[in-house]
């Protein structure tokens, strides 16, 4: 009888021994479980990657067939926005950050924005308009803004005062709880009735789904936030931040809060403004004075930007500014 040596390559052996040795520091039979894999299949990328499942997620509610660019264009966006979601969920596991290890992470959250910003033509020049305000009508109240993840996305991206506008943080006073934050984030005053200011459906719908979960998450990026997690980086040589960081965060605060916004207002005017259905496609809500980041100054990281470029924020500026690093 030959021995393992002889009947097994020396790779298939040190493989066979690794195993053996991790399977019995959990008290278990290695056998057993290469019995199990004698009886799998091969692995197939259309399986792996849940091929046929993700090709029959597009449903849409009328025949018009520019309905389903529309729709794929969506999944795609909250595809994006879960692998920020990944990177956001690391940054909060650091117990000990580096900058490096920031660095990588914030790069790849903007990585995903850039690729999203850069592929919105395909909303604002990929569709036939007059397909667009048809099969719109069927969507309604449903929006955009209604995106739970971006809304995560925000939440794990810096303290929660800074999502608070700041005429209502004057009003909480210094050192406000939580909850009152959390009370007062600016997104509920976003999908509004333009002449009443009252709650859209769109907005009482969101709330009804979600306002728990966002709770929760809230609570858990607390202190797992990323500016959480960058005030506990090691100062730089001269006690600042490093400046590649620096730069990363101020990309991530431009991307999230200027040019991703911009992109959806470019669309809407493109497709909503100056037509007669604007009002009951959008359900009559203010999105001419939520969507431009002039109006709104949502800013991530307000410490890392001049009191100039605060001022301006939202401007055309910004990105001939960024484009020095």
């Amino acid at each position: 009888m030959p021995t393992p040596e002889e009947e097994f390559s020396p790779a298939v052996l040190a493989q066979l021994r690794r195993l053996q040795a991790r399977y019995a520091a959990d008290g278990q039979d290695l056998a057993a479980y290469l019995e199990g894999l004698y009886y799998t299949d091969y692995v197939n990328y259309w399986d792996y990657i849940e091929l046929d499942t993700l090709l029959s997620l597009q449903r849409p509610l009328t025949q018009i067939p520019d309905e389903r660019i529309f729709i794929i264009y969506h999944q795609i966006t909250e595809l994006y926005f879960k692998l920020c979601l990944c990177e956001y969920e690391q940054l909060g596991d650091l117990q000990e950050p580096t900058v490096q290890e920031v660095v990588l992470r914030v790069g790849r959250i903007n990585r995903y924005f850039e690729n999203l910003i850069d592929s919105f033509d395909v909303m604002v020049d990929g569709m036939d308009k007059q397909q667009f305000l048809q099969f719109r009508m069927a969507l309604m109240p449903a929006s955009g803004f209604q995106s739970v993840q971006y809304r995560m996305i925000e939440l794990a991206s810096t303290a929660l005062s800074n999502l608070v506008p700041e005429e209502q943080r004057r009003l909480l006073g210094q050192a406000p709880a939580h909850d009152e934050l959390l009370g007062c984030i600016y997104w509920k005053s976003g999908a509004t009735v333009e002449d009443t200011g009252a709650k859209a459906l769109t907005l009482l719908q969101f709330e009804q789904k979600y306002t728990q979960q966002l709770m929760e998450h809230a609570r858990r990026f607390e202190q797992r936030n990323l500016w959480a997690v960058v005030q506990r980086l090691p100062p730089g040589p001269d006690g600042q931040q490093h400046p590649r960081l620096v730069r990363h965060l101020r990309q991530l605060d431009v991307n999230v809060n200027v040019n991703w916004p911009l992109m959806h207002y470019k669309s809407a005017v493109r497709y909503l403004e100056r037509h007669p259905s604007e009002i009951p496609a959008t359900g009559g809500t203010n999105w001419k004075k939520y969507l431009p980041p002039k109006f709104q100054r949502r800013i991530f990281y307000p410490p890392l930007w001049s009191a100039q470029e605060l001022a301006e924020w939202g401007k055309g500026w910004v990105e001939s500014v960024l484009g020095e690093g």
